[in-house]
């Protein structure tokens, strides 16, 4: 792998943890959960000959600080957007090309809405909208979205970090559970094991889902306001398998964006860009390289 130069930034009364690799256009790489800044690394050795790709840990992810202590609900996407626009200042950069996975797709949204002049484009891998609605919670859905009530309860943290062993199986369950290639981790998994065993990662993973239950829950219910329609080039790729963000929901992403391409990656479940680096990572540039995004801004 391209040599991956590691810093911290400090933004907003913390310090960000920054993986980047390569030069040229910057290209923001948004992580998701159960993930940090690694989850990334097939791109970093795919990519960097065409981007500076910057790859941050959100706050309590990672290596990156967390402005507050134990359960929190100031981990939301307006929040996580805001973090990222401090960042951009804090390295120079007027406006970048985005790609984001899972939370990161949603902090992605949020970006692209509240700052629609610091993105250039946007490309996103399984991309859950205000949409989705109530199918979050259709007969099919539930037993896989357990775990998003468990991670506010105050004894999450504690159940899941008892001992390495406990962490470990539940780490596992979703890094198979949810790829449609089932060993897809297998060879990193101890590597997500110590990132989420380092003091606070577990609970500030799980205060992203503590940000999100009330909005999560007007959506359900179809009270929650629609969200501006997002202007800025988008291109989505969803991973045909994937048993949480389901690919079928890929039917209303039209509905969010005013210039979208949304396509289906046969071979994938949640994780594309972890599961078909090589199918991710041409998709990647084809789409920055249609938008005409090629040099640094």
């Amino acid at each position: 792998m391209r040599e991956v130069r590691h810093a911290f930034v400090e933004t907003r009364g913390f310090p960000t943890h920054v993986a980047e690799a390569g030069r040229g256009a910057p290209l923001f790489l948004l992580h998701g959960w159960p993930e940090f800044w690694a989850t990334w690394e097939p791109m970093f050795e795919r990519l960097p000959d065409r981007f500076r790709l910057i790859a941050p840990d959100f706050r309590g992810f990672g290596e990156s600080g967390n402005p507050t202590t134990g359960a929190s609900d100031q981990a939301g996407p307006d929040m996580l957007a805001d973090d990222i626009v401090a960042l951009l200042d804090r390295l120079g950069i007027a406006k970048a090309g985005f790609v984001g996975h899972d939370v990161g797709g949603y902090v992605m949204q949020r970006l692209a809405i509240r700052h629609p002049d610091r993105v250039a484009g946007l490309f996103f891998f399984n991309c859950g909208t205000h949409g989705v609605g109530a199918r979050w919670r259709d007969p099919e859905q539930i037993n896989e979205i357990w775990y998003q009530t468990f991670h506010q309860m105050p004894f999450a943290p504690t159940i899941v970090g008892a001992s390495r062993d406990t962490c470990r199986a539940y780490f596992r369950h979703f890094l198979t559970h949810w790829c449609h290639r089932k060993d897809a981790f297998d060879g990193v998994l101890e590597r997500w094991v110590d990132n989420f065993l380092r003091p606070g990662n577990l609970q500030g993973g799980f205060n992203w889902y503590i940000s999100q239950n009330a909005g999560r829950l007007a959506v359900m219910a179809g009270t929650a306001p629609k969200p501006p329609m997002i202007t800025q080039p988008a291109r989505v790729l969803w991973g045909r398998h994937d048993p949480v963000l389901k690919s079928a929901w890929i039917d209303v992403v039209g509905d969010y964006f005013e210039d979208v391409e949304a396509g289906i990656a046969e071979d994938a479940g949640h994780f594309v860009h972890y599961e078909q680096p090589d199918l991710a990572a041409a998709e990647i540039a084809k789409f920055f390289e249609r938008i005409g995004y090629r040099v640094q801004q």
